[in-house]
């Protein structure tokens, strides 16, 4: 092994536009921040699309291709992607909260250099500038000193060894989105197409399947609202073990099962704050400014003031509540006001109509959709599993602790 300027064994090492680019919804040309960056990959989602033309410009400077690197260098430090070679990748540039570095593939295997730099996160932090928001300077970047197998040989065992991991966890996460994707579709079958079992035999009245009712939210379930322990006081939450759930904690998830929190507080920090403990399976609703995104738990959990947490009267109305909700967002999101932020208050969402399907109908819903929501719970799980193992053999690996 040998140590090397990360310059070295690089063609480039730039950052995205300083600067703004036009905006153009579903252009299909996207120009990425740093919010787009995690878990190892560009995700799309919600990531901002621009004209054409601004796309052109900016990849002249970006010029973005498969294998390159993507490491986030502004506000959170570290997080990275590897570059597929896929459509969109040829469509893509990014902000200059985004820096990209180009491997030099006569030297370096680009997915062992990946995991070489993912194992030098704390590095960059620690490296970065800054005290409001933290910066990881691209001349810091490029006289980074980096410890490297030279042997390409090496460097496939390694990376192969790492990305086995990877691929499983791929795996298991599009295994999620196609479980979330059926449910999804079995709810807008049933009661938006309205072909639910036997709806040839039902008759309509009043525009809606006879035994049917029309309700308001607040007929279904109890809204309960979240709070904050103060953060000055570290008994809030110095070994805390009550899972304590912030919007962030929704937003980057990748499934609607929340398996733990970032922060927990303490029993003291329950008891002197508005948070308050809602039981498993709650349905957790962001409320403000990224209003819209949802989540379960097995376990009991309290949220931070920026949730709606829904609490159904009848057990049997859970999952037809859950997938209710996920499907009107827009709607949801339309009742929201702020100038600040948006916000949907609690009784704004309380007057939300829902029609709730006869007792027949629920009891066949719920005999289809807990076995798919168990099945992405078992894949979460699995998914994190794997994910603690290939961070606990990264260090291992790449020091040559063990050896190859």
């Amino acid at each position: 092994m040998k140590t090397v300027k990360l310059q070295d064994i690089t063609l480039n090492i730039t950052d995205g536009k300083h600067g703004d680019c036009e905006s153009e919804d579903n252009s299909g040309y996207y120009f990425v921040s740093c919010k787009d960056v995690r878990d190892g990959n560009i995700c799309y989602e919600n990531a901002r699309q621009i004209t054409e033309r601004a796309f052109v410009e900016t990849h002249n400077r970006t010029l973005l291709e498969p294998n390159d690197i993507l490491i986030t260098n502004s506000g959170t430090i570290g997080r990275m992607a590897l570059v597929k070679d896929i459509p969109e990748t040829y469509k893509t540039t990014f902000q200059k909260s985004v820096a990209i570095v180009k491997p030099n593939q006569d030297l370096m295997r680009p997915d062992y250099l990946y995991y070489s730099l993912l194992n030098c996160v704390q590095q960059f932090v620690n490296e970065s500038n800054g005290s409001a928001q933290k910066n990881l300077l691209l001349g810091t970047m490029r006289n980074f000193d980096i410890v490297i197998e030279e042997s390409f040989e090496k460097q496939e065992k390694l990376a192969g060894i790492l990305k086995a991991y990877d691929d499983l966890i791929e795996n298991n996460q599009k295994q999620i989105k196609l479980l979330e994707e059926a449910a999804q579709r079995l709810y807008k079958e049933w009661f938006v197409d309205l072909r639910f079992p036997n709806y040839e035999e039902c008759k309509i009245i009043g525009g809606v399947p006879e035994g049917w009712k029309r309700l308001l939210i607040s007929d279904v379930c109890e809204t309960i609202g979240g709070g904050t322990p103060a953060t000055k006081v570290n008994e809030y939450y110095q070994d805390g073990e009550i899972r304590w759930v912030t919007p962030t904690d929704i937003t980057k998830n990748k499934s609607i099962i929340l398996l733990d929190s970032e922060k927990k507080i303490t029993k003291l920090g329950l008891e002197r704050s508005a948070a308050r403990m809602v039981p498993p399976y709650t349905i957790l609703m962001t409320s403000r400014a990224s209003v819209g995104y949802f989540g379960i738990c097995e376990h009991e959990v309290c949220t931070n003031q920026g949730f709606i947490s829904c609490v159904p009267f009848e057990e049997n109305v859970r999952y037809f509540l859950l997938y209710n909700l996920m499907y009107r967002v827009e709607e949801i999101r339309q009742k929201a006001s702020g100038s600040t932020f948006l916000e949907i208050s609690k009784k704004s969402f309380r007057e939300l109509e829902i029609v709730l399907p006869d007792s027949n109908t629920l009891e066949m819903f719920n005999k289809v959709i807990p076995p798919l929501i168990k099945q992405i719970e078992i894949s979460v799980k699995r998914m994190s599993q794997l994910s603690q193992a290939r961070d606990r053999l990264l260090p291992k690996l790449m020091n040559g602790e063990i050896k190859m």
